[in-house]
């Protein structure tokens, strides 16, 4: 018998983005998250210093209530969840924001709160802008900090989701990290959203609350309707609208399948990632920031395959100093030591400019394919070297390699390694120590650099593919672009092959090949990658059991066999079924 009741209306099947994995089932609540409304109004001269001490003390204010809600957090949930805040006070304290709120205040001599609005909606327009998910989804971050100035410049109190009255699955248009965090976890079944996206924090606070969730519906709050009941499937990323009795038998099924599965999966995260047939593979973890070594270690990844150091330069009021940067790698190099750290330089510019260094980042048409990461780096030197110096002084205290981003070819990339060798000549002068042997890398992610593997190959120690830029480029699809993201296919026989062209170009020169874009992270994808031949995969830590379980439960024949067969179809729907179905069996008891 089904542990679910059925509701006697039609059942609508909507298909989402799986962000918080479960099943919930039960009626709903719907949340309509909506921006502050300002009112604008001329400041008199008299009454200016008045109105800059009130968006003074609005900001102290905002900061207390942050704080408190990262007490709760930390309470209720850990350490590492409520560090998701430390952004929010960033942007708090960040004082370019700040400035430039009250250049505009002294220039359009109108209310505070307009100005502050203003400037950041700005900010947000500009995150929206980046390529990059995770960190287009922090204009979500100041969006949430920002519709709390206001309030707390006008005086009002916010809608929370801190009281359900009964348990009840939440349905909103968004949902803000604060929101996230003041759920009742006691009376929040699920979370279904029309917007959002599978990093936001709001997502990432439901997951570390077990709490199912699917976003990017788009209008489930307008399809609702009284007396409705909801079935949240957060592993499959569907909603299912008054489910009917045979559906809920049959997710009654899953969910008790599930539960077993998990327990299976996180047993196997502790053993050997080892085939079958005797073959050992690396799984690494791909992380932001120092912070996170804890869980490189509780997922047992072999190490760091992609260090994002991004997060010390966004919203910073400066350019990050060496000794600043030295201070974060070092601190997650020696937390993995003797595993090995894959740190990637500076990857902004164009669709990522800092807000504070803003005149280095020329408007551009088309961003993606514009002035960014390593062009940028090249083109700057002095900043480079900065970071260059920091991550050569790290490698003194474990195992560092180095990866440069958007390399195009060989060229671009023996300008690199010349600047790289400038920075080991100085530091060799001022007698600090440093990894003189350190293992330098390129990431792929460029067609020009796929299709010049064979060239590229012989300057670099290791490859890393991007998937994610690599399969957009491939395909000339914008990822971000609701119209079109539907033709973003992993599987598309373009891609399979050119992975399969930088497999063999790299293992002809002697060096490995590792993945670390989000078809790392796919268990659907684990066993054609290895299959083709690559060495190593790096994804999100908790992805790792799911990669894991699979490689343990697969001959590497199989594997070789399945690339094989997926290398000779032309079809990427039919390829991607056959990697699917070859994942399931593995998964499935």
């Amino acid at each position: 018998m089904s542990e679910f009741e059925a509701n006697s209306r039609p059942e609508l099947v909507l298909q989402g983005i799986s962000a918080s994995q479960g099943i919930a089932y039960g009626p709903y609540f719907v949340y309509i998250q909506t921006d502050v409304e300002v009112p604008e109004y001329r400041v008199e001269k008299s009454r200016h210093a008045a109105e800059v001490a009130r968006f003074e003390q609005a900001l102290v204010t905002t900061r207390q209530q942050v704080q408190k809600i990262m007490s709760e957090v930390e309470k209720n949930l850990g350490e590492q969840e409520a560090r998701i805040f430390d952004a929010h006070l960033l942007v708090l304290e960040d004082q370019a924001l700040i400035a430039e709120t009250l250049r505009e205040f002294e220039k359009s001599q109108v209310n505070i709160e307009t100005c502050f609005n203003r400037v950041a909606k700005r900010y947000i327009a500009a995150f929206e802008a980046i390529d990059d998910e995770y960190l287009r989804e922090r204009g979500g971050d100041i969006r949430d900090v920002a519709q709390r100035v206001l309030a707390n410049l006008l005086g009002r109190t916010s809608q929370r989701l801190s009281k359900l009255a009964d348990k009840r699955i939440v349905v909103a248009n968004d949902i803000s990290p604060s929101d996230a965090a003041s759920l009742d976890r006691s009376a929040a079944l699920g979370i279904v959203t029309d917007s959002g996206s599978k990093t936001s924090h709001a997502v990432i606070v439901a997951r570390s609350m077990k709490i199912p969730a699917v976003v990017g519906l788009r209008d489930l709050t307008g399809k609702v309707q009284p007396g409705d009941t909801l079935l949240v499937d957060g592993y499959e990323g569907l909603v299912i609208l008054n489910p009917a009795e045979t559906t809920l038998f049959r997710y009654g099924q899953i969910q008790r399948q599930k539960r077993t599965q998990e327990q299976r999966l996180l047993e196997a995260s502790r053993l050997p990632a080892i085939t079958l047939d005797g073959v050992p593979l690396t799984l690494r973890a791909n992380v932001e920031k120092p912070d996170e070594a804890g869980l490189v270690k509780d997922y047992n990844a072999d190490g760091v395959g992609l260090y994002r150091t991004e997060f010390l330069y966004l919203g910073a009021d400066a350019m990050p100093t060496e000794e600043e940067q030295y201070s974060a790698y070092r601190e997650l190099v020696q937390a993995l030591a003797p595993a090995p750290v894959t740190i990637r330089t500076l990857d902004l510019g164009g669709d990522k400019p800092i807000a504070s260094q803003a005149h280095l980042f020329p408007k551009e048409d088309n961003p993606f394919l514009g002035y960014r990461a390593i062009r940028f780096c090249l083109d700057h030197p002095d900043v480079f070297k900065v970071q260059l110096r920091a991550v050569l002084r790290a490698s003194a205290h474990g195992k560092v390699l180095l990866m440069y981003p958007m390399i195009s070819g060989r060229d671009e990339m023996r300008r690199a390694n010349l600047v790289l060798e400038e920075c080991k000549a100085e530091l060799r002068a001022e007698g600090k120590v440093f990894d003189e042997r350190i293992a330098v890398g390129s990431m792929i992610e460029i067609p020009s650099a796929a299709m010049t593997a064979d060239l590229l190959a012989h300057e670099c120690d290791f490859f890393s593919v991007g998937t994610n830029d690599l399969i957009q480029y491939l395909l000339a699809i914008d990822r971000v672009n609701d119209r079109i993201a539907h033709l973003y296919e992993p599987t598309h026989p373009s891609v399979l092959r050119t992975l399969r062209h930088i497999v063999v170009e790299a293992h002809r020169a002697g060096i490995k090949v590792s993945v670390c874009g989000e078809m790392a992270g796919d268990p659907i994808f684990t066993a054609l990658l290895f299959g083709l031949g690559v060495d190593e995969l790096s994804m999100t830590p908790p992805l790792i059991p799911a990669a894991k379980f699979i490689l343990r439960n697969m001959k590497m024949t199989d594997a070789k066999l399945l690339a094989q067969t997926a290398l000779a179809m032309d079809s990427a729907p039919l390829i991607h079924s056959l990697c699917a179905e070859f994942a399931a069996k593995r998964l499935t008891p």
